[in-house]
């Protein structure tokens, strides 16, 4: 029966690409919940700066790893043509236009900190955030410098790598996490503030170690022999803003309503969105499982865009879907099942557990659709289909989730449970849609 229901090459080449990808990205949540899980033992008021901290700093970062995703479908491209040169372009161009991105956005987020102490947050809570926060902030280039790698990688075919770097960053996290809280090691006792500097020192580690390896490497050292020779140009530069603009869109459009939806939690109280972090932080990690699928998903589709194989694009396609919605249909369930245990691993407060396990039974609603729109957006990423899928976003986090969730949480007081009700709905919309689109250039072009 599964034999019928899956294709075996496909399904193959699509979890050899994607369990790298998982890792890569379960590993960046895994940052967060690292944080989350070492402040919560320091106090439910250091454990809601870090959530607060952690949200504005996300709503930002989003943008400039959604811009790196150009480097992919693109890299494909030209992987699959053995064009070296344009490679190398590509990745010359990818890194000064992510740079440049990066430095504006942390410009952006230096001047926005100011404007923690406006969002109606419990007072304690914004006192602790804003130091937080302007550690945090120092991460937008590093990460910026992971993503293009790690999107170059992706093109290539080469997922593996991004995980080397991703795997050790997340261990020295850990590590620097308890001993900067507890100056262990001969380091110095910062508290709370510990955690935000350990981010930030595996972060400059992970940006700077995975360049050093693209041009070290065997698998992707080539480039090094003509990188001098290639120039930064318009052409390669509008290409990668094409692409990456509307991805970026893609992305802030939905983490946005999620961090607004985080905001109007924190108006209720530090318990209430201490509540919404941590089931966030669980609902991101399920997240990352279909994430991973979606960059496979773009690879595979990529490689037969580049040959007009519409046949082989529908089959990878299908695949890809077929493989996240059972993935995320069993995270459903086990969240279903174990609700009321796995926000014990990040509170000890009753009262914020019990929130957050009833948060986590609508997390469990909305993992197949949450799974479908984000695979669908990477296939049509690798079909370089962008412009349609950020409509869909805008009406569908913008339009249609944040109006419910104020109307939900404040008119009829369902507070952070209404939230939580608006978000499953807009990813019904925003799924469904996304399938719509998907089909329709299916059937245009078979």
């Amino acid at each position: 029966m599964l034999n019928n229901f899956f294709n075996k090459t496909h399904t193959r080449e699509t979890l050899l690409l994607a369990w790298p990808i998982v890792i890569t990205q379960v590993g960046h949540i895994v940052t967060g919940i690292v944080d989350n899980i070492f402040l919560g033992q320091l106090g439910t008021t250091e454990q809601a700066s870090g959530i607060l901290s952690n949200s504005l700093f996300v709503l930002v970062l989003v943008f400039g790893i959604g811009m790196s995703y150009a480097t992919t479908p693109l890299v494909t491209s030209a992987y699959e043509k053995k064009d070296l040169i344009k490679k190398a372009l590509l990745f010359k161009n990818s890194l000064a236009l992510n740079f440049v991105v990066a430095v504006l956005l942390f410009v952006i987020l230096f001047v926005a900190s100011d404007l923690l102490q406006y969002m109606h947050q419990p007072k304690e809570v914004v006192e602790l955030a804003v130091p937080f926060f302007n550690v945090l902030i120092f991460s937008m280039i590093p990460v910026s410098l992971f993503f293009t790698c790690k999107q170059y990688c992706e093109g290539i075919s080469n997922t593996k790598m991004a995980l080397l770097i991703s795997v050790s960053g997340n261990v020295l996290n850990i590590i620097l996490n308890y001993c900067l809280i507890y100056g262990k090691l001969g380091l110095p006792e910062l508290g709370y503030m510990g955690s935000a500097w350990a981010s930030f020192s595996a972060r400059v580690f992970m940006g700077i170690s995975f360049l050093f390896l693209i041009f070290k490497s065997p698998v992707t050292r080539e480039i090094a022999k003509v990188y001098k020779q290639v120039k930064i140009n318009w052409q390669e530069l509008r290409d990668l803003w094409r692409i990456g603009f509307n991805s970026a869109m893609q992305f802030t459009f939905e983490v946005a309503a999620f961090v607004i939806a985080g905001l109007m939690s924190g108006s209720f109280g530090k318990e209430q969105i201490d509540a919404h972090g941590i089931a966030m932080n669980i609902a991101a990690f399920t997240y990352m499982f279909g994430s991973g699928i979606s960059s496979a998903a773009t690879i595979r589709v990529g490689i037969y865009s580049a040959q007009k194989n519409w046949m082989e694009i529908k089959n990878a396609a299908n695949t890809a879907i077929k493989l996240v919605l059972s993935i995320m249909g069993s995270f459903g369930v086990l969240l279903m099942i174990l609700n009321n245990y796995l926000p014990m691993a990040f509170s000890k407060e009753p009262q914020i557990v019990q929130l957050a396990a009833s948060l986590l039974i609508i997390a469990a609603m909305f993992q197949l659709f949450d799974g479908l729109q984000v695979t669908i957006i990477g296939v049509l990423r690798g079909l370089e289909d962008v412009r349609v899928p950020t409509v869909i976003t805008l009406v569908g986090y913008w339009v249609i989730a944040l109006p419910l969730a104020y109307l939900l949480a404040y008119t009829f007081k369902m507070e952070v449970i209404g939230i939580w009700l608006a978000l499953l709905a807009s990813l019904v919309f925003v799924g469904l849609s996304l399938w719509w689109r998907l089909t329709y250039l299916l059937k245009k072009n078979l």
